[in-house]
Formats: C-alpha cells, structure tokens, sequence
C-alpha cells in the first residue's frame, strides 16, 4: 500500500455527552500539517495539553479507550480513531473542552458523512506506512482473547466474536484497506448486555448511556425493539473499536490481523507490543 497522506478539507464540530463519564463536551477536528500524526487538545486546561494518539499514551480500557499525557487524559477515543482509520485520515488536531469525546449516536457514522460530504485533502507527502519484521501473537488467557499480527501488502482485519449470546451467537466481521467503511463498518453502534448495566453503574461507568447511544441486548433481543442496521451491527461495532486502537500504533500497518474475542484490553496490548518491536 502506498498512497499520499491526507487531512480534513476545514474544521468540524461535534457536540454531546460522554458515554462513560456523562459530561458535556464540544470537540472540534481541525486539518493539521502533514506528519504531524492525530493528536488531542484539552483545551479546557491550563496550557493546553497535547495528548499523541500513541499506544504508549493507553493508561484504562474500562469498556473503552483512554489516553493520558502530558498530565490530561481523553476518553473513548476509539470511534473517532476507527473513522480516521477506515477513511484514510492520517493527520488530524481534536479539540476537546472536558474530558471525554461525545459518545453521539454510539457509533462513527456522524464523523464519516461530515468528512465524506467535503472530501479528504491530499497533503503530497506519502503515507506513513509500517512494515513489520514478523508476525506477532498477544493473548489473554483468562479471557481466550487473541490478536495475530502477521505481515502483509496491505491493512485488513479479520474478527471472530462469541458473545455467548443466544441472540448474537458467533458473528464474523472483516475490513480490508480500500473498502467501505463508512457504509460497512461506520454505522455500527455500541453495545452492552442487560445484565452487565448494573455492574458498570457501579463501576462509575456508563452514565451518559442510554438507548440513543447503544445497543441493549437481553435474553431474547434488543431493548426498545431497534432497527439493526445489520444483522451482526455488534459484531461489526467490534471490529470498527478494534480498528481504532490498532491505530494508536502511529501509522497504517502493512500487516493482516486475525482476531478472536478482541476488546479494549488486548487492542491496545497489540498496539503496543507493535510499537515496541518497532523501537
């Protein structure tokens, strides 16, 4: 794979809730200069703080992704890096005035069609593109998560996903460079169990959660009866979240990766050990 690196053609705004956190936040996306990567700005803090899109920047995976530097942190960072992912976005400045990136429709769907509607801009300088020496293999026995990194001509991602759900039962998502993401992946939302609310209301977690921004699954189906936008949305939701850690990596991996069980967790674990290897 080889192409030019782009940018957004002018500044966007988004505006919501925090998934996890319930704060309000404005976040802007403004076009940055070639080679300077995707970065946030808390612009709410004194100074402020720059924080690189970067695995080694990961510090919780607590039902999202969090960076942390530069004493700032950002939270779920995962749906705007998996949009700036699919559609080939290599340099990008986010604003943020709180703590966390709004959650809107619980999926990266608002941030492609605001890009797509005014096109990418060239920026005349090659893509970072990363080439590993040998695959790589990160797993999580506890959980039976694994992630397969082998070298490859180009990005794709391959996930196997058993929710131990008779709803879900085992569902399969790929994505390969080149592809459709924003009409395959893009509108997939976020998604928890019935059973699972109670614990991350307790946890702190998911307060600004509700069945705008997410998928319920119960026993028998979905809460609110939705209108899924695929059969397997969930199964795609995580692929779209594995897409967007895998970015924290710096660049566009040459390189297949095969996935069972992915999550937060063992994404980022594999981002770093990328990072590391490559040092």
């Amino acid at each position: 794979m080889q192409n030019n690196q782009h940018t957004v053609k002018k500044d966007y705004h988004f505006q919501g809730k925090g998934l996890h956190t319930g704060t309000y936040a404005h976040m802007a996306i403004l076009p940055a200069p070639a080679g300077s990567g995707i970065r946030f700005c808390r612009i709410d803090l004194p100074g402020k703080p720059v924080i690189e899109a970067l695995a080694e920047h990961v510090t919780n995976t607590a039902r999202s992704t969090t960076l942390s530097q530069n004493e700032a942190d950002v939270v779920t960072i995962e749906h705007i890096m998996s949009a700036l992912m699919g559609l080939g976005v290599d340099n990008v400045l986010i604003e943020l005035d709180n703590i966390e990136v709004p959650i809107l429709d619980g999926s990266a769907r608002l941030y492609c069609e605001a890009f797509l509607e005014d096109g990418l801009e060239d920026q005349g300088v090659p893509r970072l593109c990363i080439d590993i020496p040998l695959s790589l293999e990160i797993r999580d026995e506890k959980s039976g998560s694994w992630i397969k990194i082998e070298p490859a001509a180009a990005p794709s991602a391959d996930i196997t996903v058993d929710f131990n759900s008779p709803v879900l039962g085992i569902q399969n998502a790929r994505w390969e460079y080149g592809a459709d993401y924003a009409r395959e992946i893009a509108p997939c939302r976020t998604f928890c169990f019935y059973r699972e609310i109670e614990p991350m209301l307790k946890a702190g977690l998911i307060k600004g959660g509700d069945l705008t921004n997410a998928l319920v699954v119960t026993d028998d189906g979905y809460m609110d009866n939705p209108v899924l936008h695929f059969t397997d949305e969930c199964g795609r939701h995580k692929l779209l979240d594995l897409l967007g850690d895998i970015r924290l990596a710096g660049g566009y991996l040459n390189a297949r990766i095969t996935a069972y069980k992915p999550g937060h967790s063992i994404n980022t674990k594999a981002a770093k050990a990328l990072r590391a290897l490559l040092k």
